[in-house]
């Protein structure tokens, strides 16, 4: 018959050490080694995890020889203990508990004190002498089984409790006398007996049967789920449960529970730290239903010069358990030593102290904070614990994450929910946490910002225009948008925190405003944002800023992490601060700079607009002007082709059109010269790709709703003057003239607007066909990248650049794009005297791309996988869309398993790109292969790039360290999976 229930020196007995966890959960995996290393542990037994899945695979009964094994498991407990279960003279009690293979603190259900019953409550008197300890315990046990094993509210079992408190002196459970405890007894049984029609089971094995049953329902759990959704712990683990005699920490004053960390979880300090309860049980210390004192006198000293406590009222009224009990302190420590020693990691413990003497209850690895665990794996390696390479594979990535942003102090946080002051949740689009007056217009942000005033842009959306007032913001929220909105990808690039498409926000530009649910925020007022959860909070919350000049732990356990790692980390970088942030956090190359967000600054955005609506006339007349010219010059002697070139020369010489676009090319060249310059000054000997312009058309331009509304309004106001007799315009109005040759201008625009605008802007005139369209465009900035190259040279800087071009479906695209960059090379460098080595590559952002890479390779020499739109293409949804919409549905019912756009999709998108870099490859060996995506940042996404054999993976600046370690983490996974299989 399947084996079921292991007693605990068993469990260390007969399952291999690889295999506990999975069979005895965490919790009974510890118990039974340290029952194995001879520590105090009172005796029991665990239901496997097994016995579990089998329970819900027959419908939540029992599987086949599971209650046998229990009851003859039980037995052998009695036997050691020398107390029966049930006895009315002796009886033996246990804690029923359960246990999961990855630790779920709170998540599931425990039952303590069970088996005492009318009859074996006397039993429990006899045994210890105390009534009222042994009516405490009867009284937990009615509690904790009526509202976890038969759902009866809590509250109402407290309410009583609460009425009996309210008699004594101090207020405290531990104030209760035995005949209160006596009479809570009787009146929790009546609850029981009123709420589900039944008497308090008085057969303890059937105490057992429900108490086992309820922890096995535990596992699929509301709270238990939701934890597991949310740390993607798998659903078919199934919990073990812990069968275990009862030791108590209420049998007096010289009796306590306790919960310990062996090193500090918050700081990573070695030193013990945790509390304990006198005269107290069970849940106790984490319920919070008591005070809890601390264990070291140390930490008992800081805590009471916190809270203004005098040395002697503390030894008196709060002694740690240092001093309260001065041997078994010793003695748990000397426990906590060896079991940190044996796990080679921190251990969580919890503990009873009986009549002073030790008993373990639990051993597991601890959470920690991010700095905690930093410190703490770097400092084990210095110890002799653990070596580099597990240093490495215990840190999680996104806790470096953590390291490297403000963020908000937890407690002050809390304070602020508990006031109301938790505004609205929106989409945490960029990590972070900031605090600053609320703003409404750029321009206002801008001047505050440079006052010195802290800020946080609130926008219904943002646009190009508003890019000089997210730079002087200390955070951006907005009403509207999706984590690839503008808002969300200019912040991330900044490395601030936002928070998008907060749609409970109600914002009134006019009146510089916005509401939630009637509380109105002001300009000026103080709002709080967190850009890693989504909350946006009224006030002002303390923020906890980094300094990497402190964090000596991290810088070498990232230094251990280059050692291991194989893929390079470069960085999404589109200015010159954005490239010296990378390099300080260990860039080693520019995998991703935008040269249409550079040309979001305020100073730009006038000629880029000038650019693009002139760009059409004038490139029409200007290949009419190239097309005459081929004519006359093959047949010169003809009249008709010498008067045609005289009047497309003539159409291109007065055009406004061409005279407009030329001088913002013009005023564009030397402003994107410098901003390269810049790049390749931070970046120096290191490569940088350069993406041409990218841009959907209407990011540029005025909006055409608000254009023709502004055009409307214009004409009213015209005729309504007109109809005026003898109108003449007031001081500092407009007159009639003057409103017409503004109608003109903006009607004029409207025209140019509407002829660019697009059913899909996403997918129309962007990336390379409008390099295409507009050739002048390109030889702008190639020529800018290569005099900034030659300029940086000079100066003794070794500039590596690489021409990247955006969203190519074909290699004739290329082949066209590649004759122009070649051609304005040649010409630089031949004018500038300089020879630059350059690259030419492209982005596979569409799907045609990469089923085409073995053609796309005979002209690119480097691949870039813009996973963004390759996401969109491959799965044909708008992220903005998706997001706000239909996705979190899909993600609730488990259709996906993960977001797409923030984890790399492999079965689809990764398909595609591994077929990419072997056809690539194929074509050309040495074939340079990235990912500037969003998801060259992500864990997951970095290790399926190692997989494939990438080059190198490229990441906004804040995340470079998270890319670093992560790459190391998949190199070390490889390594460990290739000895396996040897």
């Amino acid at each position: 018959m399947k084996k079921w229930v292991y007693l605990f020196e068993e469990g260390y007995r007969e399952i291999p050490a690889e295999r506990r966890r999975d069979l005895l959960g965490g919790k009974g995996a510890g118990l039974a080694e340290m029952a194995g290393a001879g520590l105090p542990v009172p005796p029991g037994f665990t239901i496997t995890t097994e016995a579990c899945n089998a329970y819900f695979a027959a419908g939540r009964q029992f599987p086949e020889g599971l209650w046998e094994q229990v009851l003859e498991a039980l037995h052998r407990v009695e036997e050691k203990v020398g107390r029966r279960f049930g006895d009315p003279q002796n009886p033996l009690l246990v804690s029923v508990r359960s246990g999961a293979k990855f630790s779920m603190p709170g998540m599931m259900d425990t039952v303590l004190n069970v088996g005492l019953t009318d009859e074996t409550v006397k039993g429990l008197i006899a045994q210890t002498g105390d009534e009222r300890f042994a009516y405490d315990a009867y009284r937990r046990l009615i509690q904790m089984f009526g509202r976890i094993v038969k759902g009866i509210p809590g509250e109402r079992f407290e309410h009583i409790l609460d009425r009996y408190k309210a008699k004594t002196k101090g207020k405290q459970d531990t104030d209760l006398t035995a005949e209160m405890l006596r009479d809570i007894v009787e009146e929790f049984k009546a609850l029981y007996r009123k709420e589900l029609e039944e008497e308090f089971p008085q057969d303890p094995l059937e105490q057992l049967r429900q108490a086992i049953r309820a922890v096995f329902d535990s596992w699929f759990g509301k709270r238990a789920v939701d934890y597991r959704n949310f740390y993607k712990i798998p659903h078919d683990l199934g919990t073990a449960c812990n069968v275990q005699t009862m030791v108590f920490g209420n049998m007096g004053f010289d009796s306590a529970t306790g919960v310990a960390f062996t090193r500090n979880p918050a700081t990573g300090e070695k030193e013990l730290y945790g509390e304990y309860l006198p005269n107290a049980q069970g849940e106790d210390v984490v319920a919070g239903i008591r005070t809890p004192l601390k264990i070291t006198k140390k930490a008992s000293q800081e805590w009471a010069r916190e809270h203004g406590i005098s040395e002697e009222e503390r030894r008196l009224r709060y002694p740690s358990l240092e001093e309260r009990m001065p041997e078994t302190y010793q003695q748990f420590l000397e426990v906590a030593a060896l079991l940190e020693r044996h796990y080679r990691d921190v251990q969580d413990l919890e503990f009873t102290i009986e009549r002073g003497r030790l008993w373990m209850l639990q051993t597991r690895t601890g959470k920690r904070t991010a700095k905690a665990a930093v410190k703490i794996a770097v400092d084990m390696v210095h110890e002799g614990l653990i070596t580099k390479e597990e240093a490495v594979m215990r840190v999680e990535p996104e806790q470096i994450n953590q390291l490297l942003l403000p963020r908000f102090d937890e407690k002050a946080k809390e304070r602020a929910r508990e006031k109301g002051d938790l505004l609205a949740r929106g989409l945490n689009a960029s990590p972070g946490a900031a605090t600053g007056h609320a703003v409404f217009d750029a321009d206002t942000a801008e001047a505050w910002g440079r006052d010195g005033r802290p800020v946080i842009l609130v926008r219904p959306e943002t646009t190009p225009d508003d890019v000089h007032g997210m730079i002087a913001a200390r955070g951006i929220l907005t009403q509207r948008g999706g984590a690839t909105s503008h808002a969300a990808v200019v912040a991330r690039g900044l490395g601030k925190p936002a928070v998008v498409g907060c749609e409970a926000l109600q914002i009134d530009l006019e009146r510089k405003q916005f509401s939630v649910n009637g509380r109105v925020i002001r300009e000026g007022d103080f709002i709080s944002i967190d850009g890693s959860t989504g909350e946006v909070f009224a006030g002002q919350i303390p923020t906890i800023d980094p300094n990497l000049a402190e964090e000596r732990e991290l810088a070498e356990l990232l230094a251990w992490a280059d050692e291991f790692r194989r893929l390079q980390v470069w960085a999404n970088a589109d200015y010159p601060r954005d490239a010296r942030k990378a390099r300080e956090f260990g860039a080693e190359g520019i995998g991703l700079a935008r040269t249409e967000h550079m040309f979001f600054e305020a100073d730009r955005l006038p000629y880029v607009r000038q650019m693009i609506l002139n760009a059409p006339e004038a490139q029409r007349l200007m290949d009419q002007l190239r097309a005459a010219q081929q004519a006359a010059q093959a047949r010169p002697d003809d009249p008709k082709a010498q008067k045609a070139l005289r009047e497309a020369e003539r159409a291109v010489r007065t055009s406004k059109a061409v005279k407009a676009y030329r001088k913002a090319l013009d005023r564009l060249l030397p402003v994107q010269r410098k901003d390269f310059e810049g790049l390749f000054e931070a970046m120096d000997g290191l490569p940088v790709i350069i993406r041409l312009i990218d841009p959907p058309m209407h990011e540029f331009l005025p909006r055409y709703e608000e254009l023709l509304a502004e055009v409307v309004e214009l004409r009213t106001r015209i005729e309504e003057r007109r109809k005026i007799k003898g109108y003449r315009p007031r001081k500092g109005e407009k007159s009639i003239r003057q409103m017409e040759e503004e109608l003109a201008e903006k009607e004029a625009l409207l025209r140019a607007v509407n002829a660019l605008r697009e059913m899909n802007p996403m997918l129309g005139l962007r990336g390379i066909r409008l390099g295409i369209l507009y050739p002048d465009i390109i030889r702008l900035q190639v020529r800018a990248i290569l005099e900034a190259a030659c300029n940086v040279k000079r100066r003794g800087i070794t500039p590596k650049p690489e021409i990247m071009i955006p969203l190519s479906a074909d290699v004739k695209e290329l082949q066209i794009v590649r004759e122009i960059v070649d051609e304005v090379a040649r010409e630089v460098m031949a004018r500038e005297g300089v020879e630059i080595e350059y690259k030419f590559g492209t982005m596979i952002e569409v799907p045609r791309a990469a089923l085409l890479a073995a053609e796309i390779a005979q002209v690119a020499e480097f691949f870039s996988f813009g996973t963004n739109d390759l996401t969109q293409t491959v799965w044909a949804i708008s992220r903005d869309d998706a997001e706000g919409k239909f996705l979190l549905r899909y993600l609730e019912e488990k259709i996906v398993p993960e977001n797409p756009f923030q984890v790399l999709d492999r079965k689809g998108v990764g398909r595609l790109m591994r077929m990419a870099v072997e056809e690539g490859r194929r074509t050309r060996p040495d074939l340079e292969v990235g990912i500037c995506g969003e998801h060259g940042g992500d864990p997951s996404s970095i290790e399926f790039c190692h997989e494939i054999g990438l080059n190198y993976v490229s990441a906004s600046p804040y995340r470079v360290p998270v890319a670093r370690l992560a790459a190391a983490q998949a190199a070390l996974k490889e390594r460990a999976a290739r000895i396996e299989t040897r």
